[in-house]
């Protein structure tokens, strides 16, 4: 396999931003976020991308999944756009349908398979992602956090995508509960070969599940590498000070 057959996604040399104010203004603000970002994600590999609050993490998601266009650079798909599972699992799930129905309309909207079928791709996934059947028909309230985030990834993975965002995925959930979706995060990218940008501001969680980090400032990637290099041998006094602060 070439390097180019290996690769799931390219950002070069990406910069950009967006506007600021009503879309029906002329004289909305421009505001650059990101500088120059250039990094690749290969099959099979969990991307770590960590940073402070406001330093360009979402403003790149937005990018990657088409929303906001880059100003220059390109950003190149070798496999279709990406699924993404939010930090929230509440707010991401429509609290008038249980889980079984929610993980269906994709397919429903995709258009594609009759019930049956897509019946017994829901149930093959809600299994995959180890939700009890017994709980299939319950709605979001009546789930746990962990439980929702379960239904959420089901939901990114049921049209079969090869790359996940996974964005800050269980930075709501507690310890034990956040130890287990991580689990099944490594689980899923064997079982399914799926690569992920996992993006978060705990830096433990990202050395637990990645195999490379992006360390972000100010809209620049100003270190990255494997991730037991970059814990281990930091170059940069930003990278120092955030690891410090994970300890």
């Amino acid at each position: 396999m070439n390097e180019e057959q290996n690769l799931i996604l390219e950002v070069r040399h990406v910069s950009g931003g967006y506007r600021e104010g009503s879309f029906l203004s002329s004289k909305r603000a421009y505001h650059e976020v990101l500088h120059d970002v250039d990094f690749v994600i290969r099959r099979h590999e969990i991307l770590g991308l960590v940073g402070e609050s406001g330093t360009g993490k979402t403003t790149l998601t937005r990018m990657i999944l088409g929303m906001l266009k880059p100003q220059s650079g390109e950003i190149i798909h070798y496999t279709r756009r990406p699924q993404i599972v939010f930090q929230d699992p509440f707010s991401s799930l429509n609290p008038a349908y249980s889980a079984e129905w929610a993980v269906e309309e994709p397919l429903r909207i995709y258009g594609k398979y009759d019930e049956k079928e897509r019946k017994r791709r829901v149930h093959e996934m809600l299994e995959r992602v180890e939700l009890p059947r017994e709980i299939w028909a319950s709605r979001p309230s009546e789930l746990s956090g962990g439980q929702c985030q379960r239904v959420s990834i089901a939901i990114a993975l049921i049209q079969r995508p090869h790359f996940i965002i996974a964005d800050e995925p269980v930075s709501a959930l507690d310890v034990t509960i956040q130890a287990q979706i991580l689990k099944l995060l490594k689980h899923l990218r064997d079982d399914l070969d799926l690569s992920y940008l996992f993006i978060s501001h705990d830096l433990n969680v990202v050395y637990q599940l990645c195999d490379r980090v992006l360390v972000m400032k100010e809209g620049r990637i100003v270190e990255q590498g494997d991730v037991d290099e970059v814990y281990d041998h930091p170059k940069e006094e930003y990278t120092r000070r955030l690891l410090a602060a994970a300890m």
